[in-house]
């Protein structure tokens, strides 16, 4: 359904019943999958919020199945060739929230009122930013995190965490991992590789992998945690605790 004085851009694929609602603006760079709803004065696949972009660069968003864009949330198109800023399905973007250029966000992913993404952020399935949080480009949010509002990312978040403030971990998102079916021995796992990690002040990479080489997690989810510090480049929100002003 597209509702009077939205824009539909010729180009825009929309996929079957999606809701356009009213002053609603889908730019020609859009691939929308079905069933998305679109609330008013959202304005989904602009130009990107760069000096340097080149207005006639072929690129796009992708926006997953189901998922909802509520009232002036902003979706930049990518920076590159043939390259897309993605969104995943089931996915709830609150008023105001925003995803800049070249994000990758996974699926079941929630954005509170005014959360912000920088560009070339990557985001997990399942990770919930709460109101006016604010992520700095390049970072990486693992899976299942939860990012407290007003919260303040310029470094990675490890899957399965929470952060708050700046740049720091609080623990594990144990709520969630509960809500999503995770039974006693994945906890128990994911709690002892939550401290061989962020025990000391020591380079967390180094811990990750020893921790990872030990053999003695069975669990998928233990073996994500950890692999996750393999990546990045942008150092590690670290509990507050510790005081090591390296993020590696």
């Amino acid at each position: 359904m597209i509702h009077a004085t939205a824009i539909i851009e010729d180009g825009a694929q929309l996929g079957p019943d999606c809701i356009v609602h009213a002053h609603a603006i889908v730019t020609r760079h859009c691939i929308i999958g079905e069933r998305v709803e679109i609330h008013p004065f959202a304005v989904i696949g602009g130009d990107p919020q760069d000096l340097s972009f080149q207005r006639s660069t072929a690129s796009g968003v992708t926006i997953g199945a189901r998922t909802v864009l509520r009232e002036h949330v902003t979706v930049n198109r990518a920076t590159t060739t043939q390259g897309a800023t993605v969104i995943g399905s089931d996915c709830f973007l609150m008023s105001a929230s925003h995803v800049a250029h070249d994000c990758q966000v996974g699926n079941h992913v929630i954005l509170a009122n005014a959360a912000l993404l920088a560009g070339h952020v990557h985001v997990g399935d399942r990770v919930f930013f709460g109101g006016g949080a604010a992520v700095h480009q390049f970072s990486r949010i693992g899976e299942g995190a939860m990012v407290a509002g007003l919260a303040r990312i310029t470094r990675d978040v490890a899957p399965f965490t929470m952060a708050a403030e700046r740049d720091e971990v609080i623990g594990l998102n144990v709520v969630g991992l509960r809500r999503r079916g995770c039974d006693a021995i994945v906890l128990a796992e994911l709690k002892r590789a939550y401290r061989d990690v962020y025990t000391g002040t020591g380079n967390l990479r180094t811990q990750a992998a020893a921790a990872l080489a030990s053999a003695h997690y069975q669990s998928a989810e233990a073996s994500r945690f950890l692999q996750f510090f393999a990546g990045g480049k942008r150092g590690f929100i670290r509990p507050l605790t510790t005081s090591a002003d390296s993020g590696s």
